[in-house]
């Protein structure tokens, strides 16, 4: 089904979005492919594109081998026929991470057959409605940085705390590392997994910038 000129526009900024939210994942995104003009991704992708021309595939900086998949699916609902689709091919590729861009949701079958699919593939899904504007980008947004896991023990032994007393600590007993929901929308810009730490930092009238860390649960 051909797309309307007010579809394309959205598709123009979703897909801008995505490519910075995997620019800020550390995947190898170009300044070319943020900085495409709405031109240019006619041009590229045609004025009879469908979503589903969108799919993205990028790799990690650091590690050609990490691989994540970007899904556009035609599909107002996306169901388990689509969602099977989509892991048969990444499987056949060695992806086991892809982020699914929604028109609307998932059936409830579709929801149920990601969560079986868990221990293959890591798989996220953002409405498109989500994606209209980079949530990084909002003035009360302060920066975040995830850590490595050598980042997240350099911090551990820097205030001797142990992973199992983060993990099962109130958040009384840890005020200096507070936490923060895996579901939060800036943690799930980031792709943030249980466990890992998140380096927080904010402008400060006295100190020049103000940084915290949140464990993420």
């Amino acid at each position: 089904m051909t797309l309307s000129d007010e579809e394309i526009k959205r598709l123009f900024k979703i897909r801008r979005t995505v490519m910075e939210m995997l620019r800020d994942r550390y995947y190898l995104v170009s300044d070319f492919e943020i900085n495409m003009t709405k031109e240019q991704f006619l041009s590229k992708y045609g004025e009879n594109m469908k979503r589903e021309d969108l799919v993205i595939n990028k790799a990690r900086r650091n590690n050609s081998s990490d691989q994540i998949y970007v899904f556009f699916p035609d599909d107002q609902k996306v169901g388990v026929n689509t969602i099977e689709t989509y892991a048969s091919r990444m499987k056949s590729e060695n992806v086991f991470s892809a982020i699914f861009v929604v028109q609307q949701s998932l059936t409830p079958q579709a929801r149920l057959c990601i969560r079986e699919l868990f221990t293959k593939f890591h798989l996220e899904t953002f409405p498109e409605a989500e994606l209209l504007a980079n949530i990084k980008d909002h003035v009360f947004v302060p920066k975040h940085q995830v850590l490595t896991n050598e980042e997240k023990e350099t911090l551990l032994k820097r205030y001797t705390v142990k992973e199992t007393q983060l993990a099962y600590a109130s958040g009384y007993d840890l005020n200096y590392l507070p936490r923060i929901q895996v579901n939060d929308p800036i943690a799930r810009y980031y792709g943030m997994k249980l466990g890992q730490v998140v380096k927080i930092t904010r402008p400060s009238e006295t100190a020049g910038r103000y940084v915290t860390y949140r464990y993420v649960v």
